[in-house]
C-alpha cells in the first residue's frame, strides 16, 4: 500500500522560474501560456477552491485532465520537503493523456492507494504538462515513485532546465492547496483576475502596468484595479474591476474596431461608365463612395471602351478623385495599296473600292485583295489588319500574255525574234507570248520560207493563218 506524507512549509516564489510567478493556484505559470491547459483536484476539492481538508489515516485521490494530448506529469510536495511522485509511477508508466481525458490516481483497481500519514499542514499537487516528453531522470526515481531532489526550491531548478529547451507555447502546469489536520486553512490573502478579449492577443495593463496578452489569468490584491486593454486596428477598453480575495473576477470584452474612411471620387470622360472597385460593383460614374482607409484596384468599364485599370490609396479623411478620359475600343486598321503602274482598280473581299494609290479604313481582320489593270495580269494576296494599325500592299503588275493563235497548211518550225517556239501539230500551234511587235517565221521542207512583222496587243488573241508556197 502506498503511503504518502502529505505536509510542507510553501515559501511562496520559490519554484518560480522562466520570468514565471507563484500563487496558490499555479505554482509554475508559463509566461507566454499557449492554447494548452492542464488542471489538478482532488477528490474533496473538485471546484478547486484549495481549502479541501484531510485527515491523517484518510484515502486521498488525485484526478488531471488536458484539454489538448499531452504528456503529464504529476508531483506531491510535502510538508517536510519529500516529493511523492504520483503520474507516471512503477505501477502505470503511461503518462500520455489524450484530449479531455481525465485521469484519478490511484486508478479502479489499481494495486496501490494513497494515504494520508501526517504531518498536518498545507500541501500541494503540482501537475506539469507538455507537448513533447520531458526527461525526468534527474529528477524523479519512478521505481521509488520519489523524486530526487528535496523540497520545493530544489524541484523549482531540476524543472526549470527540463522545460528550458521546450517552447513557453508547448507546456503548461497548474497546482492545487490542501490541507492535512485538523487546523482551518487561513483566509486567501489574494483574488484572481481572468482577462481575455474577442479577438484575443490584446495587451493587458492592470493599474497603468503591463501584464501581459490576452487570454490572461493573474493573482491580484483585493481591491479596485483599473483594467487597460489595447490592440491595434482596434479601440481602447478600460474598466474598473473590484477584485475580492479568494474570489474570481472576470473580464471579456469584445473589442470595437477602429474604423476610419476616405472618400473615393470616380468620373470619367465619357460619363456612365461602370465602378469595380476590389471586384465589386458600385456604380456608375460620377461616384462618390466611402471606404475605409487602404489600397483598392479600381476598375471602369463602358461599352465601346477599353477598360481602364489603377490602384488608388484611400487615406482616412481624404478625397481621393480619379478621372480617367476613356479610350475607344480600336476595331478597325488602315488598308494602303499601291500598283506600277497606278490607276489600278482595288477589289477588297470581291468589292470595288477604288484606284490605285487607295488608302482605306478597314476592320481589323484577314482580307482579300485584288488589284487589276487592262493590258496587265490581275494581283492577288490575302492581308491581315490588326486593330489600329496600317498595312501596306505594293502591287507590281506584270504585262497580260498576248494569245497567238497559228494555222498553217503544212507541219512549221515556228520563230518569233528568232526563238523558236516548236513546230505545229497538224497545220496548228496556239502558245502565249509576250505583246508588241514581234517577228514570226515559219520554215517547213520543201516550201517557201514565211517572214511577217505582226503586232500582239497585251491580252489580245490573234488567230493567223498562213499558205505556206513550195519551192519549185
Amino acid at each position: 500500500m502506498r503511503k504518502l506524507l502529505f505536509t510542507f512549509m510553501l515559501l511562496l516564489g520559490a519554484l518560480a522560474f522562466a520570468q514565471a510567478t507563484v500563487s496558490p493556484q499555479g505554482i509554475i505559470v508559463n509566461p507566454k501560456p499557449g492554447d494548452l491547459r492542464v488542471k489538478v483536484w482532488v477528490d474533496k476539492d473538485p471546484g478547486r477552491t484549495g481549502n479541501a481538508v484531510y485527515q491523517i489515516g484518510e484515502k486521498i485521490k488525485i484526478s488531471v485532465t488536458v484539454n489538448r494530448a499531452a504528456y503529464v506529469y504529476l508531483f506531491n510536495v510535502n510538508a517536510d520537503g519529500t516529493i511523492d511522485l504520483i503520474l507516471p509511477n512503477a505501477y502505470d508508466r503511461n503518462n500520455r493523456l489524450s484530449a479531455g481525458e481525465v485521469r484519478t490516481f490511484p486508478p479502479p483497481g489499481a494495486r496501490y492507494e494513497y494515504t494520508i500519514t501526517g504531518p498536518e499542514g498545507e500541501n500541494y499537487v503540482l501537475a506539469l504538462a507538455s507537448l513533447r516528453p520531458l526527461s525526468m531522470g534527474d529528477v524523479a526515481d519512478i521505481r521509488s515513485n520519489r523524486a530526487t531532489v528535496r523540497g520545493l526550491g530544489n524541484l523549482s531548478r531540476k524543472l526549470s532546465i527540463v522545460v528550458r529547451p521546450v517552447p513557453n507555447r508547448e507546456w503548461a502546469s497548474d497546482a492545487l492547496r490542501y490541507y492535512v489536520g485538523r487546523r482551518t486553512p487561513p483566509p486567501p490573502t489574494t483574488g484572481t483576475l481572468d482577462v481575455s478579449s474577442n479577438p484575443s492577443g490584446a495587451k493587458v495593463y492592470i493599474d497603468g502596468a503591463y501584464r501581459g496578452r490576452t487570454p490572461l489569468t493573474i493573482g491580484l490584491n483585493p481591491g479596485t484595479h483599473d483594467v487597460e486593454l489595447r490592440l491595434p486596428g482596434y479601440q481602447t477598453y478600460r474598466v474598473r474591476v473590484q477584485v475580492r480575495a479568494g474570489q474570481t473576477s472576470r473580464v471579456s470584452p469584445r473589442l470595437v474596431r477602429v474604423v476610419t474612411t476616405g472618400t473615393l471620387s470616380v468620373d470619367s470622360q465619357p460619363s456612365g461608365a461602370e465602378v469595380y472597385v476590389a471586384g465589386a460593383y458600385r456604380g456608375r460614374t460620377p461616384l462618390n463612395i466611402s471606404l475605409n482607409e487602404g489600397t483598392y484596384d479600381v476598375e471602369l468599364r463602358l461599352p465601346g471602351y477599353q477598360t481602364y485599370r489603377t490602384r488608388v490609396q484611400v487615406r482616412a479623411g481624404q478625397t481621393s478623385r480619379l478621372a480617367p478620359r476613356l479610350q475607344p475600343v480600336v476595331t478597325t486598321g488602315t488598308l494602303e495599296v499601291y500598283s506600277t503602274p497606278s490607276g489600278a482598280e482595288v477589289y477588297v473581299d470581291g468589292a470595288y473600292r477604288g484606284l490605285t494609290p487607295l488608302v482605306l479604313s478597314i476592320d481589323a481582320g484577314s482580307h482579300d485583295v485584288e488589284v487589276r489593270l487592262d493590258g496587265y495580269g490581275v494581283y492577288q494576296t490575302t492581308v491581315n489588319v490588326p486593330a489600329g494599325r496600317s498595312v501596306r500592299v505594293d502591287a507590281r503588275l506584270a504585262t497580260a500574255k498576248a494569245t497567238l493563235d497559228l494555222y498553217v497548211n503544212t507541219n512549221a518550225r515556228v520563230f518569233l525574234d528568232g526563238y523558236s517556239l516548236g513546230a505545229t501539230k497538224n497545220g496548228r500551234l496556239t502558245v502565249k507570248v509576250d505583246p508588241g511587235d514581234r517577228e514570226l517565221v515559219l520554215i517547213a521542207a520543201g516550201y517557201h520560207a514565211y517572214v511577217k512583222t505582226i503586232h500582239l496587243a497585251p491580252g489580245s488573241y490573234s488567230r493567223i493563218s498562213v499558205q505556206l508556197s513550195r519551192i519549185r
